[in-house]
């Protein structure tokens, strides 16, 4: 059996090497951790591509005209156009714009496109629109624009199938219609 004191060098014995081991790890491993750049390569290529829906647009196929009415009273345009294929007379949207050519289109309000349209015989339509749904279109000599597109059920838009009226300065004298494309 040890004594005491022999049992105390040898605790201070174990504690000295103890620190010193601890030292020299300290010494060896290093102070901070270090962050590693992970990559790999590999021979597979990926890809992908999308593309938006390209909605087809109506088509005009006669000039439109200008229907001045009695003393500008009831006057009308009337537009010649054809839906294209695979689309009816539902999906068609049509605005106006009070505001000149070039300015955004706002919707027709008060405008049904079935009640207002005819099927000719060739297979196109005719849609006579009421130059008092034009807001002040009648005896200003201001031109407007009146414009027919699809919508699809997705909600995308063709572009449009536009003319450009004028219901000329007074009881529709001069008044005029064209198409813009």
């Amino acid at each position: 059996m040890t004594t005491r004191p022999a049992r105390a060098k040898l605790r201070a014995s174990l504690a000295t090497t103890a620190a010193t081991a601890l030292l020299l790890v300290g010494i060896v491993l290093p102070a901070t951790i270090e962050s590693t750049d992970a990559s790999w390569t590999g021979k597979d290529l990926a890809s992908a591509s999308f593309s938006a829906a390209t909605i087809p647009a109506p088509v005009l196929t006669q000039p439109c005209e200008f229907r001045p009415g009695v003393l500008g009273l009831a006057a009308r345009v009337r537009i010649y156009w054809q839906l294209p294929e695979g689309y009816e007379l539902g999906d068609i949207v049509v605005e106006a714009s009070t505001s000149g050519l070039g300015s955004v289109l706002a919707p027709l309000t008060g405008f049904s496109v079935l009640s207002n349209t005819t099927a000719l015989d060739d297979g196109t339509y005719r849609t006579t629109v009421p130059t008092n749904l034009l807001g002040g279109l009648l005896g200003l000599g201001s031109e407007m624009e009146i414009a027919f597109a699809v919508e699809h059920e997705s909600g995308w838009r063709s572009e449009s199938a536009a003319v450009a009226t004028n219901a000329g300065l007074l009881a529709g004298l001069g008044g005029n219609c064209r198409n813009l494309t």
